[in-house]
């Protein structure tokens, strides 16, 4: 008898162990021999939940980013509405050179602030809005004026991928061609409004494709020559007109499935086509005018874009709040303790111990 009191004491006093270091640790599995599988299987919801909490923290600070971009933008478009107030204003004839003189002082002090503003705007240090491609070079002369006679300059905009390289092409009856990375832009020259071969003012053409967002602006001199087609050029590019963004929403590895990737267009002056505009005459003005114009489109098409993306991480946030939730609940039901339970088991023992003693 004193054999079998003694067996059931020691099983009494290791289970009433187990229960204590069960209560005070919280978890109802704290070695492999209590549950391998709940072990297993909960270590690694517990891995995913802090994974989870992170991917939305990354979420909140994505929108909040993004949110920096758009007030900047909004800026700008303010700036470029001043811009174009003065644009109309030094194309009217009853101004003097002295007065556009004056006029294109502000429009350019305002164009440089576009600049600061693309140049200033960063969150924790990474620029947001400066990203621009809009050098385009003659390969051997670094001038565009020897790829087309009489264009002042071309400006991509948008997001036109990685090109390093395009070409040029001009028919002699109005219509451009510009290729990049393999996608056509075309636009025409309205011919109709000038008288001879020559140029009655500079003009900004605009060149376009249907399945792209992204656009070209050519900027034509007087000098050119729009009755004589152009021998197709080469183009080279530098910069980036965009900065591309790649948010963690997920705990896995997947481009797709845990990854938002989000464009953010650069704004500064040349990314917006306004680099080498001026008031100084009426045709400057109306030039200016013009390319202003599609600069304000852009920022548009910029803005929503950027809500567009906003929308989608504040979707993606509350997904993984709702997945933290159940995965949560999930890895709870595995390996936290019934506190309650345990409490009752531990007394039971306590009571087998005093009984075996």
């Amino acid at each position: 008898a004193s054999n079998v009191a003694h067996r059931s004491l020691a099983r009494a006093d290791a289970q009433a162990t187990a229960s204590l270091a069960k209560l005070s640790a919280g978890s109802r599995v704290i070695s492999w021999k209590d549950d391998a599988a709940s072990l297993a299987l909960g270590s690694r919801l517990s891995a995913e939940v802090i994974g989870l909490k992170q991917a939305l923290v990354n979420a909140g600070q994505a929108v909040s980013m993004l949110q920096i971009a758009d007030g900047a933008m909004a800026r700008v478009n303010d700036v470029l509405t001043r811009m174009k107030s003065l644009s109309v204003q030094a194309g009217s004839g009853q101004l003097s050179g002295a007065e556009r003189a004056i006029l294109d002082t502000e429009y350019q002090v305002l164009a440089t602030e576009i600049n600061r503003i693309a140049i200033d705007t960063d969150f924790a240090g990474t620029q947001l809005v400066n990203g621009e491609k809009i050098v385009s070079l003659n390969a051997g002369t670094n001038s565009v004026y020897e790829v087309v006679d009489g264009v002042s300059s071309i400006t991509l905009r948008g997001d036109h991928g990685t090109a390093a390289t395009g070409t040029i092409n001009y028919d002699g009856a109005g219509s451009f061609t510009v290729v990049i990375d393999g996608t056509n832009f075309t636009g025409a020259l309205d011919t109709a409004s000038n008288d001879g071969t020559a140029m009655s003012s500079s003009t900004v053409v605009t060149l376009s494709n249907a399945a792209s967002t992204s656009k070209v602006d050519i900027v034509l001199s007087q000098s050119f020559d729009y009755d004589s087609n152009k021998p197709t050029e080469q183009l080279n590019f530098t910069g980036s007109s965009t900065t591309n963004f790649t948010f963690k929403v997920g705990t896995g590895t997947s481009a797709t499935a845990d990854d938002i990737s989000v464009t953010v267009n650069g704004i500064g002056k040349t990314a917006l086509g306004l680099g080498a505009t001026s008031i100084t005459s009426a045709d400057n003005a109306d030039t200016a005018s013009a390319a202003v114009s599609n600069a304000i489109d852009d920022i548009q098409i910029y803005r929503a874009n950027i809500g567009a993306s906003q929308n989608r991480l504040e979707f993606a946030a509350a997904n993984i709040s709702t997945a933290l939730e159940n995965t949560e609940a999930a890895r709870s039901q595995l390996l936290d303790l019934d506190v309650a339970a345990e409490m009752s088991n531990l007394v039971s023992k306590q009571l087998l111990i005093q009984v075996g003693v």
